[in-house]
């Protein structure tokens, strides 16, 4: 049986929806929104009417009839700290996402609203793998103070999107595999799969593993301790050091991994900077191998900056001693939460409970 699949994928500054039938995209649009739209409401939650009246206005436009719809997707938000899987909207989770129990995100509407509109014709309705997927093994969540435990956020989504991806291609199930996923794109991740479980990964949003486009990743504690004190930055100018101001940007002054390469070639600045940003991503996958006892069977890179010919050809140099390399460049994550609602529509997984 095929399923017909509503995808909503809130953003900041836009809504992205999308419409499968099983895995083949029938419509894809990205609804913009402008600052001052924006603006008028207090909170995230306040946007919930205004983005969902959006949504069913471009459905009617393309004259999609919402009764042909089997299932609806919601991009998953700042929840408690969950295991991977796609998870039914229920009422605790709906809450959640509704106060921000991890913080205030754009994503937080995907549950909801997908919950709504499911609720108005009578199907089921699920968000997959959000940001906060947590599987940490025990070992890896102690920092070095107990104040400062190690926390699991990251590209949850796209991580298991293409593990699962791998093991499909090459016949093996995800939780017989070992795998070292990179995620390259506004931010970086390196995840350590084992047996369908992600036991390590760095916090990818707050400050922890390699610096991206756009983050600065693990800053030396005692430096950025004095520069919180020294009376130059406000909290927020040093929260966006770390996360939106750092990284390329930072350096070089763009977050855009073509202009960097383009710069490298003439600029030794810039070429130093990108050797830097290869070689933090190339420890970090060094370390995910020992986390993984050695035994690595295959290393993925994904995300934008995984078309990049220079990151694939160098990073393929510097670790294809540990496992071969696989690229599966791109981040579709509306593809990756039609794929969860499939697998538990058809009865390969269960849906969680939150």
């Amino acid at each position: 049986m095929a399923y017909k699949i509503l995808i909503i994928n809130p953003g900041s500054t836009s809504t992205k929806i999308g419409l499968y039938e099983d895995e083949t995209q029938l419509m894809e649009e990205t609804l913009r929104h402008s600052t001052e739209e924006i603006a008028q409401y207090a909170t995230i939650y306040d946007q919930k009417d205004f983005r969902k009246t959006v949504i069913l206005d471009v459905l009617k436009e393309k004259n999609v009839d919402l009764n042909d719809i089997d299932v609806v997707v919601g991009r998953g938000g700042l929840l408690k700290p969950i295991p991977g899987g796609t998870y039914e909207t229920t009422p605790e989770l709906l809450e959640d996402l509704k106060i921000g129990r991890q913080g205030q995100h754009a994503s937080n509407l995907g549950g909801i609203l997908a919950n709504e509109i499911a609720s108005e014709i009578n199907v089921p309705s699920y968000i997959v793998d959000p940001v906060v997927v947590d599987e940490l093994q025990d070992v890896a969540r102690l920092s070095g103070h107990p104040e400062i435990p190690r926390i699991s956020i990251f590209h949850a989504l796209n991580q298991k999107a293409v593990a699962k991806r791998y093991a499909k291609e090459t016949g093996t199930a995800y939780e017989d595999l070992n795998l070292i996923v990179v995620h390259m794109g506004g931010g970086v991740s390196v995840g350590a799969h084992k047996n369908g479980k992600i036991i390590d990964v760095a916090n990818a949003l707050d400050g922890d593993g390699p610096f991206s486009p756009e983050r600065s990743g693990g800053l030396p504690s005692g430096a950025l301790m004095k520069l919180c004190f020294s009376g130059k930055y406000t909290q927020q100018e040093i929260g966006k050091m770390i996360n939106g101001n750092g990284g390329f940007n930072a350096y070089l002054g763009t977050n855009d991994m073509r202009d960097v390469v383009k710069m490298a070639e003439t600029d030794e600045k810039a070429k130093l900077v990108m050797d830097a940003f290869h070689y933090q991503l190339e420890k970090e996958i060094g370390a995910m191998a020992v986390v993984l006892g050695g035994k690595v069977d295959q290393i993925i890179l994904t995300g934008g900056i995984a078309y990049n010919a220079v990151t694939q050809e160098h990073m393929k140099n510097a670790v294809d001693w540990i496992a071969p390399v696989t690229v599966y460049p791109g981040e579709d994550e509306l593809l990756a939460l039609a794929q969860g609602a499939i697998r538990v529509m058809s009865g390969e997984e269960k849906a969680m409970k939150y």
